[in-house]
């Protein structure tokens, strides 16, 4: 029997007023994303785009958030891959062309216990994907974001970050297929970036960012492709175990999306601000590869 939270927040009165909002939530065709899409689209937003891979899914998803949504509230999918620059550029360029603002950016797709594959443009697929898809994203949509008042970004991190190994990222192994870095450390790394950044970005940006957990989630995380025995393991055994449902994990990114929150921070659920000990020169190089990795893809 699962011994996981229940919490105080109930999104139906504890969301405020989203009236006049555009919201963005990468990876919403299932899971956390779609649940925050469905519950989000009740309170009013003028406009919440959900990303997906494959326009089937993200279609279906896009009707079933509408089926509950406020009236007036329109619910768009951008296709988008974050393993492939190209893609993201391509999603980018669209929402910039249809949106003036952008309220809420939820950088909410991942994966775990993907096999050892690069992306399309040479990065171990963890961290291509958690981390630096997102990286890019947000640095194309940095200037709708910074002359939205009040916008903010949500990194999705999880428990996963603490399990890292002692050299933290080990950054001359992200573009190697064949590292010796275990399957496990590799999604781990690829979650602490996503927390350095959120810390990193609220210096860099004029909006606000932070990182969230939303906790022991059953979600479809995992890789549809072959992994590992152990992450197998993992998936069908522990996971169902340990996880609470999505009704519950989705509250902290439901509150970290409306809630009053400050910049920088780390946030368990719901609302929980964690004191986290950050490796401040590690952060620092994160930002600084990261920028190096992106300068040919923001030109």
């Amino acid at each position: 029997m699962s011994d996981h939270k229940t919490y105080s927040f109930e999104p139906a009165k504890d969301i405020p007023s989203l009236t006049g909002k555009v919201i963005l939530i990468t990876g919403a065709n299932t899971g956390l994303g779609k649940a925050t899409a469905i519950e989000l689209a009740k309170h009013s937003p003028a406009q919440i785009y959900i990303t997906a891979r494959d326009p089937a899914k993200g279609n279906a998803a896009i009707e079933e958030v509408k089926s509950t949504a406020s009236e007036g509230t329109k619910v768009s999918l951008l296709e988008l891959d974050l393993s492939s620059f190209e893609s993201i550029k391509s999603a980018a360029k669209k929402f910039l062309e249809r949106e003036e603002r952008l309220d809420v950016l939820l950088l909410n797709a991942g994966i775990m216990g993907a096999p050892p594959v690069l992306t399309k443009d040479g990065y171990e697929m963890h961290m291509g994907t958690n981390h630096l898809g997102h990286a890019l994203i947000l640095k194309l949509l940095s200037p709708v974001l910074d002359k939205t008042s009040g916008a903010r970004v949500v990194h999705l991190t999880s428990a996963g970050f603490r399990h890292v190994g002692p050299s933290g990222i080990e950054f001359s192994t992200l573009r190697s297929a064949t590292s010796q870095t275990p399957l496990p450390l590799r999604y781990a790394q690829s979650k602490l970036a996503c927390l350095l950044y959120a810390r990193e970005a609220a210096k860099h940006c004029t909006f606000t960012n932070i990182a969230i957990n939303p906790g022991e989630v059953k979600t479809e995380l995992f890789s549809r492709e072959a992994g590992d025995e152990m992450m197998k393991h993992l998936q069908e055994n522990a996971v169902p175990k340990m996880a609470g449902p999505v009704e519950e994990g989705v509250k902290n990114h439901l509150w970290a999306a409306t809630a009053e929150v400050e910049s920088g921070e780390f946030y368990e659920p719901v609302g929980v601000k964690e004191s986290v000990e950050v490796d401040e020169e590690m952060a620092r190089n994160l930002w600084d590869w990261t920028q190096e990795q992106l300068k040919d893809q923001t030109q």
